[in-house]
């Protein structure tokens, strides 16, 4: 078992408690120490991780490029919101695209995406699009629950000394009213890490092969349980032209998100306002047929392999809306 490193550190003299040795669930670990250290302040919760050396390899299901990190919150707390950040131990930004993934996973509630692995309920790929969700509403992390860290820089990063990332939850007032969303994982390439195995030839860790010239790819979805959406946070790769949620049952486009890309299609970022927010939100029903799609356009030119993703993370409340709308295209 791996031994983590597990930082102690004072909130009003409240200690956040880390632990190495609680897991829930298998995850996968590294055998290199990097520490991870975790902050509480002015209503935020803060991990800092690095820093390393880059490129670094991958390990494990998740691609872990350091050790995981667990660690409990002094109190209940409610999230509502996230961001991250990519820079040099000397405080220096780095492009986003140094970050390949960071993973935010409670290992006490069980995902009801992916059934048998810890519920996956934040995280960020290379777009780093800062997540607000409608006033109101958060994601209940609880008095000593076993949370944890899965972190991956880009392993094809130019070589680069002392990286650092962070990852920063937003944490609403205490004694403010917060309505508790679940988390539901969707996307085109498979999400669930237990389900890999199950991936076509076109499929690795980095995605789905992406060949010159357009590309749609799509795959069937089918909620196990009835929400209410009021915010999907999108992911995707280089030369990625669109993602979109739709329901086939009813003939709806749901969610329809297209990002900001360079003439090259390098990425660039998700608008805010191609993130879906709304506290009325759209129903999704597990009675119904839904499908995820992706459009890439993979430069003629261009000899290097792409590879694609195109998922949403939905934070939804339990039950369909109380009043049915359909969500506007975006």
């Amino acid at each position: 078992m791996l031994v983590l490193l597990a930082v102690l550190l004072c909130l009003w003299s409240t200690p956040v408690m880390a632990d190495g040795g609680h897991d829930h669930h298998a995850v996968p670990t590294l055998k290199n120490q990097t520490t991870t250290v975790v902050t509480i302040k002015d209503n935020a919760v803060t991990l800092t991780f690095g820093p390393i050396d880059l490129p670094s390899g991958h390990e494990g299901d998740l691609a872990a490029s350091m050790p995981k990190h667990v660690f409990q919150l002094p109190k209940d707390m409610y999230m509502v919101g996230f961001k991250s950040a990519v820079f040099t131990k000397e405080g220096k930004p780095l492009p986003r695209n140094y970050l390949h993934h960071i993973l935010m996973l409670n290992n006490d509630k069980p995902s009801v995406s992916c059934p048998g692995e810890p519920l996956f309920f934040s995280g960020a790929g290379l777009e780093m699009t800062e997540a607000k969700f409608p006033d109101g509403y958060g994601v209940k992390l609880g008095k000593g629950q076993h949370l944890m860290s899965v972190v991956a820089f880009y392993h094809k990063a130019p070589p680069t000394k002392n990286v650092m990332a962070s990852f920063t939850m937003y944490i609403a007032p205490e004694n403010t009213p917060v309505k508790e969303m679940e988390v539901y994982q969707v996307g085109v390439n498979v999400v669930c890490y237990s389900k890999f195995a199950q991936r076509g030839p076109d499929q690795t860790d980095e995605g789905i092969e992406i060949k010159p010239g357009v590309q749609v790819h799509s795959a069937p979805v089918k909620f196990s349980m009835d929400g209410c959406v009021k915010f999907a946070y999108p992911h995707g790769h280089d030369e990625l032209l669109l993602i979109a949620l739709e329901n086939k049952t009813r003939r709806q486009t749901l969610l329809r998100t297209v990002p900001d890309v360079k003439l090259d299609g390098t990425f660039l970022e998700f608008q805010p306002h191609q993130v879906y927010k709304d506290p009325q939100g759209f129903s999704i029903s597990k009675q119904e047929d839904y499908e995820m799609v992706m459009v890439h356009h993979h430069p003629l030119q261009k000899q290097d392999p792409q590879h694609g993703m195109g998922n949403y993370l939905l934070y939804m409340t339990p039950g369909p809306c109380p009043t049915q709308k359909t969500a506007s295209a975006h």
